[in-house]
């Protein structure tokens, strides 16, 4: 992958077991919000894209775009549930924090600029408590690898 001129990464998210009966949503910017999926207790997908920009100082990836969140050395992306997803009457307010990280070099380096691939997160979508996923999300509840994605 040439980083010195800006690539899409594809990215997926997969929510594995969310409790059942609450609004999942990506989060945009400041308070905006990709469409929102009511989990069933099945799992929940949400694939959007990424831009890479020309790598940081000290050679990490340069996530960007407005579904990357933080600093440009500590980029995340929000998952929020309950009432940050905009479920009005949830018990639960949370934004779980998907640290971009953590996503392995040899993973993004591959899927960089590739329509057909994709890195995807699987999350375990229930917190210790029942409730949804929240927080930084650290493995063992999250695992990365690639991912074919059907080109249009």
């Amino acid at each position: 992958m040439n980083t010195s001129t800006a690539a899409r990464l594809q990215v997926i998210f997969v929510v594995e077991a969310p409790p059942p009966g609450v609004l999942f949503a990506v989060q945009s910017g400041r308070d905006e919000l990709l469409p929102p999926f009511a989990s069933t207790g099945d799992s929940l997908s949400f694939a959007f894209s990424l831009e890479l920009g020309p790598p940081l100082a000290d050679g990490a990836f340069n996530f960007r775009g407005p579904l990357a969140q933080g600093t440009p050395a500590d980029r995340f992306v929000y998952l929020n549930s309950g009432t940050y997803a905009g479920q009005q009457q949830a018990p639960w307010e949370r934004r779980a924090k998907i640290k971009l990280g953590g996503i392995p070099r040899d993973l993004v380096a591959s899927a960089a600029g590739q329509a057909d691939l994709a890195v995807e997160a699987r999350i375990r979508g229930a917190a210790r408590d029942g409730g949804p996923v929240c927080a930084s999300v650290n493995p063992p509840d999250i695992t990365w690898h690639l991912a074919s994605r059907p080109t249009p």
